[in-house]
């Protein structure tokens, strides 16, 4: 493993233990050259899922991409990265239930929005926003209207979102 602060190639795991859902193992490594410490994450490598974009290509899934996506919706939101990480680990597991090998842009979105929808609607209503490219601000505002009528037909759930 290559350190990220100075590039030395040997470190040594200074702790080791499963992600909690057991979808991958979580590592601490100290470089042994700097000292730095940083974190690895080992997945296991399943057959490879192909994301059918809009426009008909085909390219490999990429955590990274959706991960991306995740933190620039959820930035200045009380979201840990950890709750970014379990939103991606149940897409891929309800993805890979199917047993398909190819799956569209547009389901991988779709379900990303409904995890978000659950854990924060800021963050939600802007990953929306590019996901469904609004082109103006009424639909914007029928997602709104969409969420408060929601929150109003859920006044204990209100409560307890704003007490954290």
């Amino acid at each position: 493993m290559k350190c990220p602060f100075c590039g030395y190639k040997e470190d040594k795991v200074v702790d080791s233990r499963a992600t909690a859902e057991q979808s991958a193992v979580r590592r601490r490594r100290e470089c042994l050259k700097c000292g730095k410490r940083f974190t690895t994450y080992e997945y296991i490598e399943e057959v490879s899922l192909l994301v059918i974009k809009k426009d008909g290509r085909r390219e490999p899934f990429d955590r990274k991409k959706i991960l991306a996506g995740i933190i620039r919706a959820c930035e200045k939101r009380p979201v840990s990265v950890e709750k970014m990480e379990g939103i991606i680990t149940q897409v891929e597991r309800t993805i890979a239930k199917k047993s398909e090998r190819e799956v569209l842009a547009s389901r991988i979105g779709e379900l990303v929005m409904e995890r978000l929808k659950l854990i924060d609607d800021v963050a939600y209503v802007r990953f929306a926003s590019v996901y469904r490219q609004f082109k103006d601000v009424s639909q914007f505002m029928m997602e709104l209207k969409d969420i408060l009528g929601r929150e109003k037909s859920l006044p204990e759930l209100v409560v307890k979102k704003k007490k954290r």
